[in-house]
């Protein structure tokens, strides 16, 4: 356990949220340079994965699956349709309910993109031990609550 600190120890450089959102800006950054933004942003990759594990996902799916917020997967989802990466089809009369399915272009994108996601993850993992790999995630599947 660590020791309680006073408030003027307190460094939010120090803070696990800071630190992970430090390392999620890190991330996020070797996704852009190893995958072009015009190609794919890593939060469509994301939906597009949820997609693909969840056939016929609904939004309430790639919702709890991704851990964004349904009005972001919507956007997401919206603009993944108009590049023909998904489809959406609508229950009869309810709009709100959809089904999402990846389109032979999305299936492919995320072909292609899958080895890029690999290498990304080796590179966010930087210098780290296959112990400190693990540990690392075992650790962060815990303070997520997915452990």
């Amino acid at each position: 356990m660590s020791t309680p600190q006073t408030p003027n120890d307190y460094r939010v450089t120090d803070q696990v949220g800071h630190l992970l959102r430090r390392a999620y800006q890190r991330h996020t950054a070797i996704f852009q340079s190893v995958v072009p933004a015009n190609k794919l942003s890593a939060a469509q990759f994301v939906v597009l994965c949820a997609v693909r594990d969840h056939a016929g996902a609904t939004i309430g799916d790639i919702v709890q699956a991704t851990a964004m917020d349904e009005p972001a997967v919507r956007g997401i989802v919206e603009r993944l349709k108009w590049t023909d990466l998904v489809s959406v089809a609508h229950e009869p009369g309810d709009k709100r309910h959809a089904t999402v399915t990846l389109t032979a272009l999305g299936q492919t994108t995320v072909d292609e993109t899958l080895p890029h996601a690999q290498h990304i993850s080796e590179l966010t993992f930087g210098d780290l031990s296959a112990d400190e790999r693990q540990q690392l995630t075992a650790l962060l599947r815990r303070i997520s609550g997915t452990a």
